[in-house]
């Protein structure tokens, strides 16, 4: 019997940046709308998007997100566009101002985190990040791999 409902057969898509996490120490993060086009929404909700090597800059009062390598859409045609153009960010005036200000602090960038779909609008995560340095990772990845061990210490007590 078929679905239901309103997102009946709906796939979720949601593109990350995992690099970001790994590289950086995220801070607050805000909502922005993505200015696409119609073959980009396309590529995207096929999950055929980059945003690993991705970073925004605040140009004047516009937020512009760069780096971002959306594929072309397999079935456009000579109206396909250009995969790592620049794309203009929406935000409150308010929002783009905080960033304008967090971005003139020496060591701090804006990230974007992932990109996903919210009431069918195309939707990115970005959050003003603060570089690591390499004993930083360091130290991360020794806290992630102390929290795998005792995880897997724990699961193995009680499996006996």
């Amino acid at each position: 019997m078929a679905k239901s409902g309103k997102d009946a057969g709906a796939r979720v898509v949601e593109i990350r940046n995992r690099k970001a996490s790994r590289d950086y120490f995220i801070g607050e993060t805000y909502e922005a709308g993505i200015a696409l086009t119609g073959t980009e929404i396309k590529s995207i909700r096929q999950g055929k998007a980059q945003i690993n090597d991705a970073f925004v800059r605040v140009d004047g009062n516009i937020p512009v997100l760069y780096n971002a390598n959306i594929t072309e859409y397999d079935f456009g045609n000579i109206n396909n566009h250009a995969p790592a153009r620049a794309r203009k960010l929406l935000l409150h005036k308010k929002e783009i101002l905080k960033l304008r200000q967090a971005t003139l602090v020496e060591g701090q960038s804006i990230i974007p985190l992932k990109i996903y779909f919210k009431k069918n609008l195309a939707k990115l995560l970005i959050a003003v990040c603060k570089g690591k340095k390499l004993y930083d990772k360091r130290q991360t990845m020794r806290e992630e791999d102390d929290k795998r061990y005792a995880r897997r210490v724990m699961s193995d007590k009680y499996r006996r």
